[in-house]
């Protein structure tokens, strides 16, 4: 569905038919090549030593990554030299046909962060779905582990090290801010509310005897050591004293400066969301995005035009479930319905909370034990459903998956916002965890994680049409394997799917149609059962992270369109299994990419026959 090809992509297509080469010197020059890739992966993991322990890695374990503008202009430049590099080096012509893929992939990731390069300013550096200010202090509790003293005296450094990272982002929203690139009003009143949660308690608030979500996490971790005869009380004390100081003096001062630039330029913001094409080249900017995330040349009208038709055929499914349950009233009211009756929702308490934990995890459990049917590759890494930390859950926001580490000393995390129940669906909840776990997110980025067919660049890398594309086939595909047995979880599904088809009409409509807030809103409530506060929050995301929300459904409708293309050359030689393992056997790829996959393993399967 998408129209035409990247020029990157072009040398792809001798993958299909590259005519004979001598295949010990494929080996050699792939051998070669595969090797110089990890290198490369090597020195730009050494950029990041954030990166590193998300992997489990110690390296650099008492910094994090440069924030400033000139590392990412630094990074851009190596990027450059490597391709360079790449194409003096090794012949294309000789190397195997996944090698070329790995050859063409290195050049694409450059190519779009070059192209990116006009609109580095335009990026909202603090908003309330992503930020520093609470992306960083995450990072620390769940990721950074503790098991001996060094570590700990690691984690006071990298105290300190938050708050320069801060301090460089408040820099660069300064900047793009001179040129007038500014957030909507409701990022400003998110960060500055999430910033004031991580200042609010001991030590820096003496009114409130409660720790603050670092300090407690700090002694958290250095009782754990005193416990485990790791360390004395004394070198405890000795600790926490450190931990105490970095906090105070660099931590508090950097939030404290956060929050009062965000309250004063505040001021230069109405109550008005915009879109970005309001914005100086803010039309050009959002081209590039839609380009980034749909790894695809579809324009806005496109998009939006596909996400009309996706609404209209998702509704006619929603009344034939209205009629199986027997609902008397029309689709609205159906809608209201599901968005208000109390069966459809747990309890807004903590045994509210944990049931719908519990029940997501019963829910992945059946499914895990369904996957071998469906699937060669199966991930080795565990997975655990969690709620979001309460620094940074917000009512309503979109549940997530961070994953664990490869060698699976770190399981992945299915994250869910609890703050109010009455925003978290009974009827979604099958469809979502099927997203974030398994067979989605969690089975996806834990298969490419632990591929050994590739270079280890590949294993890491993540394009959104991809990702995000396979998670929301995987809630179809979940059906298939016998989930959603309650019309109502099938309604569910139904919801999810549209919610991302509303998506392609709402994104575009706010930065290429102008639509506003409110016009936006109105728009998903009349499609969709979504709480209220989960379609504010979803479109608030939309005005802030221009693009994205994008990638999803234009992913899925090419992995679907691929699976029907295989079904109908393969006809009874198609397997199920041997698709998916396609599909991700080569980890996260552009969707360009994918479809010279599968097209390559159509032929090789007819070749066979």
């Amino acid at each position: 569905m998408y129209s035409g090809k990247s020029i990157v992509f072009a040398g792809l297509m001798l993958v299909l038919n590259y005519g004979c080469v001598d295949q010990s010197a494929q080996l050699s020059e792939t051998d070669r090549l595969n090797h110089w890739f990890d290198e490369k992966f090597e020195e730009e993991l050494s950029r990041s030593p954030i990166w590193m322990t998300q992997l489990g890695r110690k390296d650099a374990y008492d910094t994090i990554d440069d924030f400033s503008e000139e590392a990412e202009i630094e990074m851009l430049e190596w990027r450059s030299q490597s391709v360079q590099a790449m194409k003096a080096n090794f012949d294309y012509a000789l190397l195997t046909d996944e090698a070329k893929v790995s050859y063409d992939l290195w050049i694409f990731q450059y190519e779009q962060d070059k192209a990116m390069v006009p609109y580095r300013r335009h990026q909202y550096l603090f908003s309330q779905t992503f930020s520093p200010s609470t992306y960083l202090p995450s990072f620390l509790i769940n990721y950074h582990t503790v098991d001996n003293e060094q570590d700990m005296r690691a984690y006071v450094s990298r105290i300190r090290e938050v708050a320069r990272a801060i301090d460089q982002s408040l820099q660069r929203a300064r900047l793009a801010a001179n040129t007038g690139i500014r957030p909507p009003y409701f990022a400003y009143e998110g960060v500055i509310v999430q910033s004031e949660k991580l200042l609010n308690g001991m030590p820096f608030n003496n009114e409130n005897i409660d720790d603050a979500p670092i300090w407690a996490d700090a002694k958290r971790k250095v009782t754990a050591l005193v416990t485990q005869d790791k360390i004395s009380q004394a070198t405890a004390d000795e600790i926490l004293s450190a931990a105490n100081n970095a906090l105070l003096t660099y931590f508090q001062p950097s939030y404290v400066s956060v929050i009062e630039w965000l309250q004063n330029d505040r001021d230069n913001v109405d109550d008005v969301a915009r879109g970005v094409d309001k914005l100086l080249g803010g039309e050009l900017y959002y081209n590039a995005r839609l380009k980034q995330q749909t790894t695809t040349n579809l324009s806005a009208d496109e998009i939006h035009e596909i996400g009309l038709r996706e609404v209209a055929r998702l509704r006619g499914e929603i009344e034939e479930i209205k009629l199986e349950v027997g609902f008397d009233g029309d689709l609205q009211d159906f809608f209201a319905f599901v968005r208000t009756d109390p069966q459809f929702y747990y309890a807004n308490d903590d045994t509210g909370r944990q049931g719908y934990l519990d029940d997501s995890t019963n829910y992945l459990d059946y499914i895990g034990r369904k996957l071998p049917d469906y699937f060669g590759l199966l991930p080795k890494s565990e997975l655990v459903v969690k709620r979001v930390e309460a620094f940074r859950e917000r009512d309503g926001a979109a549940q997530h998956y961070r994953p664990g580490t490869p060698d699976g000393s770190r399981p992945g995390v299915y994250y869910a916002h609890l703050s109010d129940m009455r925003a978290m669906s009974k009827s979604t909840m099958e469809a979502v965890a099927y997203h974030e776990g398994n067979p989605g997110h969690h089975m996806q980025v834990s298969i490419a994680r632990e591929l050994e067919s590739v270079p280890e660049f590949r294993k890491h890398t993540f394009f959104a049409s991809y990702g995000e594309g396979w998670a929301l086939y995987a809630e179809l595909l979940a059906k298939e394997m016998g989930a959603y047995e309650s019309p109502y979880s099938e309604y569910g599904r139904l919801t999810t799917e549209i919610w991302r088809a509303i998506r392609l009409v709402v994104d575009t409509g706010i930065h290429v149609r102008g639509w506003s807030e409110e016009q936006s809103v109105s728009y998903f409530e009349q499609n969709s059962a979504i709480s209220m506060g989960a379609i504010r929050s979803e479109v608030q995301r939309y005005f802030v992270s221009p693009g994205q929300a994008t990638a999803y459904k234009i992913g899925m409708i090419k992995i679907l369109e691929l699976r029907k293309k295989a079904q109908s050359e393969l006809g009874d030689k198609f397997d199920i299994r041997a698709f998916h393992d396609q599909i991700l056997g080569g980890g996260s790829v552009p969707l360009p990419v994918l479809e010279l996959i599968i097209d390559r393993w159509i032929n090789k399967m007819k070749v066979d026959q």
